[in-house]
Order: structure tokens, then sequence, then C-alpha cells
């Protein structure tokens, strides 16, 4: 069975152009290549390249001409088509459907992109769709299924047990989005909805510290998905709020998404380049409301340093697409790693070659995001001021345990490597983080 199921050679691209509730096919991705390796050419079809309201799925790799558009040199895919591609956990779910959940490594080596392309849910993030018609759209739709039902579903993927038919439709859906946690899609008519699930294997509760981190960023002023947390079988799950559907009298619109990944020109195997400077270039040039975006992300490095969150990859930052400009979405993925040191490290590069997680390189990188130093320690000195006034009535709303909470303040939250490297002339903003930490320690 796994044979044929890999033997895709081909998909089609639908896209839902702006404004619309109905997809429409944009063109073909094709497997080319040998033994040796693949890659994945694309061609615009005819048809959409006739149409007046057209846009290129995105103009730096795709733009709109006919012919074949090869992937940039060392890219296998263009990297806005695998922005819709699914990540660990989607992979793991769609492995556990086609191969068994015992499936080795080699094995599952087997299973190219188009097949995870064609076997992940259709209401993936963004506003493309993968399909094996040209003509013809259909959905690949879930079943219904409860909060409870999905974290059974979950745990059994976890613990490398197969599914119900009912279940493994269930949670299919969700196959098409990011991240490696597990996690499904919830529709409840008026919203859409990320549901992430605590895993068997968290050692602190990861879901109450997303929570509390995703609050606290917009309490901070940054522009943050919203967030509310739900019990279901005696274990949290944390509902996202999905800002890439619009509601609308004709139905639902989906808003065109790029990652930073694509924005950089890089794919996973080359995601240790991706750098918040080369980032702020490209915001200084091809995004709206440029001085606003740069002051907003830098806010974002800033936050993601001070509550421990150093899994910012390029795929956790992202920007709406409108064929022309691009425009920051809402932060999403804040969540606190576990760390067993003080020292720690971003996920992407801050200035030149440095990532350290620190307030010191955050203050040398201000001036990439046309920021004084004044105005970057004033942008601390708020967020510092913020999580110390908000942090017992967060911790409560969480009903997180003496436990944990004594886990994550300093641990995760206001870490003491935060103010690693700050000289004497940083003294009032040194000051001003014990302040805010011995306030958590209360």
């Amino acid at each position: 069975m796994i044979s044929k199921l890999t033997d895709h050679k081909e998909a089609y691209v639908w896209i839902w152009l702006p404004g619309e509730t109905h997809p429409v096919v944009a063109g073909r991705i094709t497997q080319n290549g040998n033994n040796y390796g693949f890659n994945y050419g694309f061609n615009y079809g005819a048809s959409y390249l006739e149409r007046d309201a057209a846009i290129p799925i995105y103009d730096s790799e795709l733009p709109l001409r006919r012919g074949l558009i090869e992937p940039a040199a060392g890219l296998a895919m263009a990297s806005c088509l695998r922005d819709g591609s699914p990540d660990a956990w989607g992979r793991r779910v769609i492995i556990n459907r086609l191969m068994g959940a015992k499936a080795t490594e080699t094995e599952t080596s087997d299973i190219n992109e188009l097949t995870y392309l064609l076997e992940s849910g259709s209401d993936r993030i963004g506003a493309l769709d993968f399909q094996h018609s040209a003509t013809e759209y259909v959905p690949r739709l879930k079943a219904e299924a409860s909060y409870e039902e999905l974290l059974e579903a979950a745990e059994r993927i976890e613990q490398g047990a197969p599914l119900t038919p009912a279940l493994d439709q269930a949670l299919n859906h969700g196959t098409s989005i990011g991240g490696a946690r597990p996690k499904a899609l919830i529709d409840n008519g008026k919203h859409k909805t990320i549901a992430k699930f605590s895993s068997s294997t968290d050692i602190y509760s990861v879901v109450k510290a997303e929570f509390i981190a995703m609050k606290l960023a917009a309490l901070c002023n940054l522009n943050v998905a919203p967030v509310s947390m739900i019990s279901a079988a005696g274990k949290d799950v944390l509902l996202i709020e999905r800002f890439d559907r619009l509601k609308s009298e004709a139905g639902w619109q989906r808003r065109a998404m790029v990652s930073t990944l694509t924005m950089l020109g890089l794919d996973e195997m080359m995601a240790r380049y991706a750098s918040y400077e080369d980032l702020a270039e490209i915001i200084r040039h091809r995004f709206t409301k440029p001085k606003e975006t740069l002051k907003e992300l830098y806010g974002r490095i800033v936050f993601n340093i001070l509550c421990g969150n150093t899994d910012d990859h390029a795929r956790n930052h992202a920007a709406f697409w409108d064929g022309e400009m691009l425009t920051l979405t809402p932060a999403y993925d804040i969540c606190p790693q576990g760390r067993t040191g003080n020292e720690a490290t971003q996920a992407m590069l801050i200035k030149g070659e440095n990532r350290m997680s620190t307030l010191h390189s955050c203050l040398m990188a201000a001036p990439d995001f046309l920021l004084n130093e004044k105005e970057a320690k004033s942008i601390i000195d708020n967020q510092l001021a913020t999580i110390a006034s908000e942090w017992k009535e967060l911790c409560e709303e969480a009903k997180l345990t003496e436990t944990d909470r004594k886990l994550f303040v300093g641990r995760q939250f206001l870490n003491s490597y935060c103010i690693e490297g700050l000289g004497a002339e940083h003294s009032a903003l040194r000051e001003g983080f014990e302040s805010a930490r011995a306030q958590l320690l209360c």
C-alpha cells in the first residue's frame, strides 16, 4: 500500500484569492530527479494566469509567468509551497496511518514531499491546498470529535498505537498545521481555533506555560493571537484563535501567508542561518507600515528572551501576503522552553553571528529596528514591569501549581542569564530586571 501512496509525481495547487470563499487551481507541482535526489518544479496554469485577480503565490519565488519555475539553488521545493506542508506532528500522524505505528526511519524516508502535501488535511495554514485534480476540488474533511476523543487519538499516536478510522479522520484534520506537539483544528461555526494538547512526555505543564506567555505578551502590547485554556479528560488544552481565516456572509475566506523562512529564501536545512537582522531589512523594503512593524518585531525578540522562548525559529514568524506587500501576522507559538543550564541561545540570529538569549544582544541590535538605546530600554522596562505586575493573577487564572510556578520563575521566565553582559552603564536595566524577578519569586 505504501508504495502506491508514495508514488506521487505531481500535485495541483489550489488557492483562495483575496476576498474569495472558494478556491481556484493555480498550477501544478511536479517531481523531477532520480535516485541521487529530487526537486519539485512548479507551473502556473494558463487559466490562472488569465485571471484578472490572480496573484503570485509569492513573487520572490513564484512570479506570475508561463513555463516551469525551478526552486532556487539549494532548495528542493519553493519554500512558499513547503510552508503548506505538515511538520513533525502532522508527519507522525500521516506515517502512523500509511505505514503503521512501528515504521522505521528507513521506511519513512521513502515518503516524498508530495505525499505529505496530499495526505494532510485541507484546512491548512494560509490560502493554499493541494489536490490530485486540476478540475475538481475535493477537500479532505475531518470527522466530528470531542476534545476527549482528540486527546485519546493524540496519546495513541505518541504511544505508537493504531487509530480507529473515526479517530484517524478526526486527528488527520490537524496534520496540515506546523509544529512538533500534538494538536488539532477546531471549528465551532463562529471561530476557528488550533487546539494544542498536553503530551505524555511533558515533565511540566507546557500548555500552561504557553498560555501564560501568550497572555503576558498581549499585556505587553504585542500583537498576539488570542488564547484560552480548557480542561478535557483531566488534561489541559490550549485554544489559539486562527488569524488566517475571515468569516464573511458568503463563507470563510483564507488569508495567504508566508513564513520568515520563505522570506529569507531558506529551508529547514538552512534554518540556522535565519537572522532577525536580515528580516528587519526585508521589513524596511517589503512590508506595510515598516517602522511600526520593526518596533513590534523588536518587542517580540525581547519578550521571547524574557519568557525563555528559545524556539523562535523562522517558521514561527510569518506575514500575510496580498500579492504585492507583506504584513506581519500576530505572534504565535510563544512557548517557554525547558533548560538545564542558564546559558541559552535563540533559534534565529539576533545580530551578526550572535544569537545569545540576553538583553545585551537586544540592545546591540536596536539600530537594525530603527530604535535608539533609549527607545529600546523603554520597551524592555515596560515588559519587565508588565510581567511583574500581571504574573500572580495569570498564574491563578491558569491554576498553576506551586511546583510549576517555582519551576517557571527564574528558569524560563526571567532567567538570570537575560542580564548577562550588561555593563555598569546599564545598571538601571539590571536593577529593573532583578526587581521584577524578585516580585515573581514572592
